[in-house]
């Protein structure tokens, strides 16, 4: 862009038309300027991604299975979203944007949003979300302490960060490794202030939104390096370990499974997410089905997001 008057007028001009629902014409006149440049600028507005386009599935598309789904693992409520293809690409895709929906669409002013910062499906969330204007006073919270990678720490704050502005909100990180040495490292790092006020706000949490992983360390963790080792995932198998949230591994009955990690994972603990008013499960695709299996039969999430693939699977199961 050429300038921060460009941006400006570009925001100003994609928020009349977008928001407040003006014609191109109506825009002119208000700005005094032509409607030839009005759409130049809305055109602009996309390629400098201000606005994004976002296709959603009609709602109620997959009204019978998400009721299906709702009375077999006792949820408050289980979102469908339609993926072109069963492919992690195409699943992600959709996903994320029926994800980005839910929350523009059902966020409160006042509320306390917890993110698990190493998630593919969240990333997707956030890249599909509109910035969501009439409401305030949010707070957007890191669950799980950032691997001990520089690039692990850029991404946790990222999507933190990025949650926070597009929700008008105040961050709060997490700054220290997911996981530590020892259960004394844990109780020393979490007498840092900084950390201390963050997982504070863990038992105030009124949103979480959190990824649901397999045993096996995702992409994005494996990036990053070894978030655990090799003979700990050995471990973790043996005891039946089918998924994991922020860290906290359970097995397909979706019982929590605490060793060999067990104390040494700085950030929020299963038991914590279960009492959250809405705690939203985002994720799909055939590699994660035992995962999001294992966590619905555990409780730990009462809201599920997937995709059409992944919930007839669950209704099969």
């Amino acid at each position: 862009m050429n300038s921060r008057a460009d941006v400006r007028l570009i925001t100003q001009i994609a928020r009349l038309y977008y928001e407040e629902r003006l014609t191109q014409i109506e825009i002119a006149g208000q700005l005094g300027m032509s409607q030839v440049s009005v759409c130049r600028f809305l055109k602009k507005a996309e390629d400098y991604n201000i606005v994004r386009t976002t296709v959603i599935s009609p709602a109620g598309e997959f009204l019978d299975l998400e009721e299906l789904l709702e009375r077999k693992f006792g949820l408050q409520q289980v979102l469908i979203a339609e993926a072109s293809r069963d492919s992690e690409e195409q699943v992600l895709t959709a996903i994320g944007a029926a994800a980005a929906h839910f929350l523009q669409t059902t966020v409160k002013s006042g509320e306390v949003i917890g993110i698990s910062p190493w998630s593919a499906s969240l990333l997707s969330m956030v890249e599909h979300m509109h910035p969501v204007w009439k409401i305030q006073n949010c707070k957007v919270v890191q669950m799980l302490g950032g691997f001990d990678s520089p690039p692990a720490e850029k991404h946790a704050n990222h999507l933190t960060t990025g949650l926070a502005t597009l929700v008008q909100g105040e961050a709060h990180f997490l700054p220290t490794p997911g996981i530590v040495g020892s259960a004394s490292s844990v109780k020393l790092l979490a007498n840092n202030p900084y950390v201390r006020e963050t997982m504070e706000l863990f038992d105030r949490m009124t949103l979480a939104l959190v990824g649901i992983g397999s045993a096996e360390p995702s992409a994005l963790v494996a990036s990053s390096g070894d978030a655990y080792s090799t003979q700990e995932l050995e471990t973790i198998r043996e005891k039946g370990g089918v998924g994991n949230i922020c860290l906290r591994f359970y097995d397909s009955r979706g019982m929590s499974i605490q060793e060999p990690l067990g104390d040494r994972v700085i950030g929020m603990d299963l038991e914590r997410l279960r009492n959250v008013s809405r705690s939203v499960g985002i994720a799909g695709g055939e590699q994660n089905f035992p995962a999001i299996l294992g966590a619905l039969r555990g409780g730990w999430i009462n809201i599920v997001i997937t995709d059409q693939y992944t919930a007839k699977r669950l209704a099969m199961d």
